[in-house]
């Protein structure tokens, strides 16, 4: 578990601030350069966007696809290979890593959570954990991934589903939480 603390204040009730000043800046730089320059564009821009990504730090392929309206917290910690695809409305809060392998498809509107609280400690202390999407893998439409799951090599999670443990590699997961109902037939895909 990697605790985020400000080297202040470790109580978020009492007013500071859990990343640094110039964590909140660099965000903040990005949330306004995202939304004039690849919110809007179209989905034939594509390499706009994955240009500014790289320019704020993120790890992706030139054939990955992010759409405009996907909402990325934080690019420097995102990394996505090959046919990665970030789909409509997806929200990835990247506090920790959060790493695609390549032909993986996060459809839309899809929900990847590094970031939770401690419930038990009395200042709710923020920490992160990173998710990692295997080569081949699908989170559906509407799917939720909370932080520390990583799904195996070509698992599915259905649409709606949410993901609080390690997905086995080859199988498809539904409900809330996810469960496993079938396996799905093992592929391979090259890539260029």
């Amino acid at each position: 578990m990697k605790d985020i603390k400000n080297a202040e204040v470790d109580d978020p009730f009492k007013g500071g601030a859990t990343f640094s000043l110039q964590h909140r800046l660099t965000r903040m730089a990005w949330g306004l350069a995202w939304c004039l320059l690849a919110s809007w564009t179209p989905p034939q821009a594509n390499g706009v966007r994955v240009w500014l990504l790289r320019l704020f730090g993120a790890k992706i392929h030139p054939t990955a696809r992010v759409y405009g309206s996907a909402k990325i917290w934080y690019p420097a910690n995102l990394e996505m290979d090959a046919y990665a695809s970030l789909g409509p409305g997806v929200i990835c809060y990247s506090m920790d890593k959060v790493v695609i392998g390549h032909h993986v498809v996060v459809s839309q509107r899809a929900h990847l959570c590094t970031g939770t609280h401690d419930i038990k400690h009395p200042s709710f202390q923020l920490f992160t954990k990173p998710i990692v999407i295997e080569d081949n893998a699908w989170v559906c439409a509407e799917a939720f991934v909370a932080p520390g799951v990583k799904l195996g090599e070509g698992a599915v999670l259905a649409a709606r589903a949410a993901a609080f443990q390690e997905l086995a590699p080859w199988t498809v997961y539904r409900g809330n939480p996810a469960e496993p109902i079938k396996a799905r037939p093992r592929f391979e895909r090259e890539v260029a």
